[in-house]
C-alpha cells in the first residue's frame, strides 16, 4: 500500500513538473523586485511568502468564478530565482493534471491585481506578470472642469485686448495734442516775426488790421477843419 501510495505522489510529481515550467502552456512567469521597492525594508523571499502568493492566486480565482473550487495547492510554483522571479500554474481543480485555461487566469488576475499587489506591498512595476498587461489607473479629472479653463484664457485675452486698445488711444490723442500745440506756437512766432529791410527793422503788415502812414497822419494834423 504505502509502495503504491510513494508511486501515486512520484508519478504527481513528475506531471506537475511537466505542468510548470519556463513556457509550459498556461504558465505565467512573475518577477518581483523587492528591494528596489521597499530598500531597507525589504523582506526575504521565502517559503511563507511563496505560500502566500499562491493563497492570494487561488483566492483570485475563486473571487473570478464564484464556483471555483480553486484551492492552495492547485496553484504550482517552479523556478524560482534568486532574484526572485518564478514560473506558476493553476491545476484544474476537477482535472487535477489540466491547466486552467491562460485566459481565465489572466482575468483573475487583473481583476485582483491590486489585491495581490498590497499583499506583497509591491505594485504594477514592482510585482510583474510578465504575460499580462498592467492596470491602467482611471484618468485623474482635474479640479476645475476643462471648458471653465478655456473660458478664463478666452476672457484674459478680450480684457487684454481691450486694455491696449484704450491704451493706445489714449497715447494717439496725446500725441495728436502735442503736435497741435506745436503748430500753433509756430504759426504765432512766424505772426511777429520782424524783417529787415536795408539794415532797418520793420514790422510786418498787418493785412487785416491795416497800417496808418505817420507822414499823412501829420499833414492832416495841419489842417483844420471847416
Amino acid at each position: 500500500m504505502l509502495r503504491v501510495l510513494l508511486l501515486t505522489l512520484s508519478v504527481v510529481a513528475i506531471v506537475h513538473a511537466e505542468l510548470c515550467k519556463p513556457d509550459a502552456q498556461n504558465a505565467f512567469k512573475v518577477r518581483l523586485s523587492i528591494k528596489t521597492a521597499l530598500g531597507d525594508n525589504a523582506y526575504a523571499w521565502d517559503a511563507n511568502e511563496e505560500y502566500l502568493f499562491k493563497a492570494m492566486v487561488a483566492f483570485a480565482m475563486r473571487r473570478y468564478s464564484s464556483k471555483s473550487t480553486t484551492q492552495i495547492s492547485n496553484v504550482l510554483v517552479c523556478n524560482v530565482t534568486d532574484r526572485v522571479s518564478f514560473w506558476f500554474v493553476v491545476t484544474d481543480s476537477s482535472k487535477n493534471l489540466t491547466t486552467v485555461p491562460e485566459s481565465e487566469v489572466e482575468a483573475a488576475i487583473r481583476m485582483n491585481r491590486n489585491r495581490i499587489n498590497n499583499a506583497f506591498l509591491l505594485s504594477d512595476q514592482t510585482l510583474q506578470f510578465l504575460k499580462i498587461t498592467s492596470t491602467l489607473s482611471p484618468p485623474v479629472e482635474p479640479s476645475t472642469p476643462i471648458w471653465l479653463i478655456v473660458f478664463g484664457v478666452v476672457l484674459c485675452l478680450i480684457v487684454a485686448g481691450i486694455l491696449f486698445l484704450v491704451v493706445a488711444g489714449i497715447q494717439q490723442r496725446k500725441k495728436k495734442n502735442k503736435d497741435s500745440t506745436e503748430r500753433e506756437n509756430l504759426e504765432e512766432k512766424s505772426e511777429v516775426t520782424v524783417t529787415v529791410e536795408n539794415g532797418i527793422p520793420c514790422e510786418t503788415l498787418d493785412l487785416k488790421a491795416g497800417h496808418i502812414n505817420g507822414v499823412f497822419a501829420a499833414d492832416d494834423e495841419r489842417f483844420t477843419s471847416l
